[in-house]
């Protein structure tokens, strides 16, 4: 929820052009209230939820929860999810490193076959990482988190089905 909202509060100040993307970050930093805690904490708040994902995982693994091949196999889908959107987070700034992130990243989905470079101009907005690639990454951003809540109900929906592992035992019927 902090990451969604400090999202829709960053999304009133921030401009997805990149002539004016990376003033538009320095402007939420330096010149709106508090606007360096709000980004602050949504780019610590993904790397924090992150560790908690990971931690998840773990627990999953050691708990055997992957044996419930439908409930693992959304949650993988979620995970890719989240990877995608934090991602494209990543690059919003478009600073050095976002934009070679961006380029690199990019181009390694021209390694699939047959429709590598199909992928590559449609996710990107064309062949090479530029104006069009920065606004379609600022929508994907913005809309994937809402897809994210959509499929963690459907993974809800599966373990309701399946029911959750029980390391302790524990009767939660009665």
């Amino acid at each position: 929820i902090i990451q969604i909202l400090t999202g829709l509060f960053l999304a009133m100040h921030y401009t997805s052009d990149i002539a004016t993307a990376f003033s538009s970050v320095a402007h939420i930093c330096r010149d709106v209230n508090y606007g360096w805690l709000i980004r602050n904490l949504h780019a610590n708040g993904a790397s924090f939820f992150f560790i908690c994902l990971y931690l998840h995982i773990g627990r999953g693994l050691y708990y055997g929860s992957y044996l419930y091949k439908e409930t693992w196999n959304i949650g993988v889908v979620l995970l890719l999810l989240v990877m995608g959107t934090a991602f494209v987070g990543y690059v919003l700034p478009w600073g050095q490193m976002s934009f070679w992130g961006a380029t690199v990243i990019t181009n390694l989905l021209s390694a699939v076959p047959y429709v590598g470079n199909t992928l590559v101009q449609w996710i990107g907005g064309g062949f090479s990482v530029d104006n069009a690639t920065l606004t379609r990454f600022f929508a994907f951003h913005f809309l994937l988190p809402f897809i994210i809540a959509a499929v963690t109900l459907i993974h809800l929906i599966f373990l309701h089905e399946t029911g959750s592992n029980n390391p302790l035992g524990l009767n939660s019927d009665m």
